[in-house]
C-alpha cells in the first residue's frame, strides 16, 4: 500500500505548529500547536479534523521540543493517526533560511543539517529552532524520510541584479551578504493559485504577491519565477510590518550608535521588535488600528498612511520590474481580511489598470476571489495562503513516488 500522509512541522523557539495531510486529496486530518515550550505554562491544542471532533487542549509543563513532539504523537495516536502509521510517507519541515545552497525541497541527512547550521549567523532567530524540530523528529522516526522546505528557495531565481547589494562583492561573498527573501512557500503557493484563479498557466502570468501579516513581504513573479522580493539578507528589509521597520537608511544605525549611545543589541531590538506599526502607534493589530482611526486617533491614522505609502511604492516598483502585470494578489492575515488596506493600496493607481470594486472588496471569505471591477486591466485578487499545504505538496512530490 502506498503511504500518502505527510506531517508538516513548523518549529519555533518555544512553539511547535503541525498539520497532518493526506496527499490523495490534500485533506487535513489533524492540526495543532504546542506553545510556551520550556515553561510551566505550556499548552497543547490539538484538532482532529478527520473525525470532525472538538479540539482538545492540555496545559502543563512541556520541557523541550522532544517532549512536545512526543505529546503531539500521543494526540495523533488517540485519533488513529500515530507517527508509527504505515500511511505516513514523510515529515516536512519548514526551514526559514536555505541560503543559495538550497534551491528546492531537500531530503534531510547529516550534510544538510550541517549546512543549515552554517546558515545560523544569517538566521539566528529561526534556523536553530527549525533544527531542533528536525533533530527531534529524526530521533523519533529515523526510518522515515524527512524533508526540509526552505522559505528562501522560491526567491533563488532572482537575477543577480536584484539579489546583489551594491557593496564590495568580495566582502559580500565572504559573509554571505545578499538578498535572500522570505515567505517563499507563501509566495510560491499564492502566485500559482492566482494564475489558476485567472484560468491561466503560471508560466503565462505575471503577478505581484503581497503577503501582509505581522511580517510582510512583496514579490514580483514572472511566469512562475520570482524576479524580485522585498525582504533581503534578513526579514527586516522591505515593507512596514507589525513590529519591524522595513526599509531604512543604513546610516540611521550609525546615528543611533554614535549619537544615541545605543548598543547593537538595542538597535536590533528597536528595529525588529519595537518599530513598524507598533513603534508608530503602539499597536500592531490592523483591526485595532482601524478601530482607532474610526475614533479619530491621529497616531493610528499616520501609522496606517505610512504602511500604505510603502506598500504602494512596492506595487509601483514591481510593476516597473515586470513590465506587464496580470494580477496583484493580497494574502496572509492583513491581506486577506483588511479591505481598507487593499482599497488604499491601489487608490490612485487607476492609470496602471488597478482598482477595487467596493462591494466585492467588502466581501469576506476563505476562497480565492477577484475584488477588482470586470473592466479593470489588472486583476486585484484576494488569495488565502496555505503554507502547510505547499510544504506538504513539495515534500510528497519529492518522496511520495518512492513510498
Amino acid at each position: 500500500m502506498t503511504a500518502t500522509r505527510v506531517l508538516v512541522l513548523n518549529s519555533g523557539s518555544s512553539s511547535l505548529k503541525y498539520q497532518l495531510l493526506d496527499m490523495r486529496d490534500s485533506s487535513r486530518l489533524a492540526a495543532g500547536l504546542v506553545e510556551r515550550i520550556g515553561e510551566q505554562t505550556s499548552r497543547l491544542k490539538h484538532t482532529p479534523l478527520a473525525s470532525g471532533g472538538d479540539a482538545r487542549e492540555a496545559d502543563g509543563p512541556i520541557a523541550d521540543h522532544d517532549a512536545a513532539l512526543k505529546a503531539v504523537a500521543q494526540e495523533l495516536s488517540r485519533d488513529g493517526l500515530g507517527l508509527d502509521s504505515p500511511d505516513l510517507a514523510a515529515i516536512g519541515h519548514r526551514v526559514v533560511h536555505g541560503g543559495m545552497f538550497f534551491t528546492e525541497p531537500t531530503v534531510i541527512d547529516d550534510a544538510v543539517i550541517a549546512e543549515i547550521e552554517r546558515l545560523i549567523p544569517v538566521a539566528p532567530l529561526h534556523n536553530p529552532a527549525n533544527l531542533t524540530g528536525i533533530r527531534t523528529a529524526r530521533a523519533l522516526r529515523p526510518d522515515l524520510p524527512q524533508v526540509a522546505v526552505f522559505d528562501t528557495a522560491f526567491h533563488t531565481t532572482m537575477p543577480e541584479s536584484a539579489a546583489r547589494y551594491a557593496i564590495d562583492p568580495r566582502i559580500a561573498d565572504r559573509h554571505r551578504i545578499r538578498r535572500y527573501g522570505f515567505h517563499g512557500t507563501s509566495h510560491a503557493y499564492v502566485s500559482r493559485a492566482t494564475a489558476a484563479l485567472l484560468g491561466r498557466a503560471p508560466e503565462d502570468v505575471n503577478v505581484i504577491v503581497l503577503h501582509l501579516g505581522n511580517g510582510a513581504s512583496a514579490s514580483a513573479v514572472r511566469g512562475g519565477r520570482c524576479v524580485d522580493t522585498s525582504m533581503g539578507l534578513t526579514p527586516l528589509e522591505g515593507l512596514v510590518m507589525g513590529t519591524r521597520s522595513g526599509d531604512l537608511d543604513p546610516a540611521v544605525i550609525f546615528h543611533l550608535a554614535r549619537v544615541g549611545g545605543m548598543s547593537m543589541d538595542e538597535i536590533d531590538t528597536l528595529l525588529n521588535k519595537r518599530s513598524g506599526l507598533f513603534g508608530l502607534c503602539g499597536d500592531n493589530d490592523m483591526r485595532e488600528i482601524r478601530r482607532r482611526i474610526d475614533e479619530g486617533d491621529e497616531a493610528a491614522a499616520l501609522a496606517f498612511d505610512i504602511y500604505v505609502h510603502r506598500l504602494k511604492k512596492y506595487i509601483g516598483a514591481y510593476y516597473a520590474v515586470l513590465g506587464t502585470v496580470d494580477a496583484v494578489a493580497f494574502t496572509a492575515g492583513v491581506g486577506e481580511n483588511a479591505a481598507p488596506v487593499r482599497e488604499a493600496a491601489v487608490a490612485g493607481l487607476e492609470g496602471l489598470g488597478l482598482a477595487v470594486d467596493p462591494e466585492r472588496n467588502a466581501v469576506r471569505g476563505d476562497r480565492p476571489r477577484i475584488v477588482s471591477p470586470d473592466s479593470a486591466r489588472v486583476a486585484v485578487a484576494v488569495v488565502p495562503t496555505d503554507e502547510e499545504l505547499e510544504i506538504a505538496t513539495q515534500t510528497y512530490a519529492l518522496v511520495g513516488k518512492n513510498t
